[in-house]
């Protein structure tokens, strides 16, 4: 895993689920922000336009939600390529409108609850569903990110199914609350990106994590060699450890904000990555426009 890294740090857009509920659109808490692409579909094209317009390179599919085990709980799983290809059209639309030379990029999820990385499960039984969805989204993205990924199993499994349909391919981990650049799992970087081994990889990334977490885990991820390198965090309180390992509460996707990562804040902790050799910079989960927007600022300041 190693090419030459972009002259300029690539720009990606921020959270989707937060910013659909900030604007009032209806959240399930079992297809998050998939709901959106039933109930508010014109919303979330003009989230991705707003993140277009802030200075965003890349814009990430809704289909963070839009997975068969999910669906099948609104008993809508009959639904799962429809909305996968809607997802694709907003985004598509988005880019369009806006006239930008901008990124889409389709979004491969955990497939068994965020951050638990003691449900992913064995590679037989999710490999497959990562590659009906990889193979779905790839002849309408530019690339695939296979982002929050709390455990090396859970990576290769997604990022394996991904790059066999020749799209590139992104994986993002998300990391520890203990701040160590460590994944959920408890592994390193090193120890995931090991399991990686053979899997043509075009970036590496941590997302859905703390940006203090982000920062330990630059050089672990410049030492793995990927061409693109890079990170978007969420703006949470930390995420109790029952909702993490081992635990048995649910997931209710209302988790508080921080109140020190407003878009200066935030854009003080990307500067930190950027400072450490990250080619990529973005937000995650109650990340704004105005986020991106200050974050457009800062790459232009170093240019």
């Amino acid at each position: 895993m190693s090419a030459p890294a972009p002259t300029r740090p690539r720009l990606l857009d921020g959270g989707m689920g937060r910013e659909l509920r900030f604007r009032g659109v209806e959240i399930l808490d079992t297809i998050w922000s998939a709901n959106a692409l039933i109930v508010a579909p014109d919303a979330v094209r003009d989230i991705h336009r707003d993140y277009i317009a802030a200075g965003a390179e890349v814009i990430t599919t809704n289909t963070y939600g839009a997975i068969r085990a999910e669906l099948a709980k609104e008993g809508i799983e009959s639904r799962f390529a429809e909305l996968n290809l809607l997802a694709c059209d907003l985004a598509r639309e988005a880019r369009d409108a806006a006239g930008a030379a901008v990124r889409i990029a389709g979004s491969l999820p955990p497939l068994r609850g965020s951050y638990r990385a003691d449900l992913v499960g064995p590679y037989a039984e999710i490999y497959p569903l990562y590659a009906e969805q990889a193979r779905l989204l790839a002849p309408h993205v530019d690339l695939l990110l296979c982002e929050t990924m709390a455990s090396g199993a859970e990576a290769c499994a997604a990022a394996t199914a991904a790059t066999e349909t020749g799209v590139p391919v992104w994986v993002s981990f998300t990391l520890h609350e203990d701040r160590s650049g460590r994944l959920r799992s408890g592994e390193t970087i090193a120890e995931a990106v090991s399991m990686l081994d053979g899997v043509p990889i075009a970036g590496l990334l941590a997302n859905c994590c703390a940006p203090e977490s982000i920062a330990a885990a630059i050089p672990a991820l410049i030492a793995a060699g990927a061409p693109v390198v890079g990170g978007y965090a969420n703006t949470f309180t930390p995420v109790p450890e029952s909702w993490t390992l081992d635990g048995d509460q649910d997931w209710d996707g209302l988790i508080g904000l921080r109140s020190d990562l407003e878009p200066d804040a935030y854009a003080t902790q990307a500067t930190t990555w950027l400072d450490l050799g990250a080619t990529v910079i973005g937000g995650c989960c109650g990340t704004r426009p105005a986020h991106i927007a200050r974050l457009r600022e800062v790459i232009a300041s170093r240019s």
